[in-house]
């Protein structure tokens, strides 16, 4: 939980910066690291991609809420434009206040 509060943080200062790309990486990176501390509380597996899914998807299937499946894929379009710097500012900014939505939505969980 310590990245992922420290991740978010970064990610608001960076797109502030307007440093878009580097912002999309850290939002994708507390996204990630909220569904890891609840995979590890569950005893789930969470160390690949494939894991995380896979986590994101009980995840659903326990709150019963497909926004937390639908607020995932954001976060993986995020983590693509890390690599691929496709998305416009504005839209890394909407996508911005759903990494947040997400991590909100799980937080709970998490304790």
């Amino acid at each position: 939980m310590a990245l992922n509060e420290k991740y978010l943080r970064d990610a608001d200062r960076l797109l502030a910066d307007g440093d878009y790309v580097q912002a999309s990486e850290k939002y994708w990176g507390a996204m990630a690291e909220i569904v890891k501390a609840i995979a590890a509380l569950r005893g789930w597996k969470h160390f690949s991609h494939r894991e995380l899914r896979e986590a994101v998807s009980l995840l659903r299937e326990e709150t019963g809420d497909a926004d937390v499946i639908r607020l995932f894929s954001i976060g993986e379009s995020l983590h693509a434009n890390f690599y691929e710097n496709f998305m416009k500012p504005d839209d890394v900014k909407i996508y911005a206040e759903d990494a947040h939505s997400f991590v909100d939505k799980l937080q709970p969980l998490a304790a």
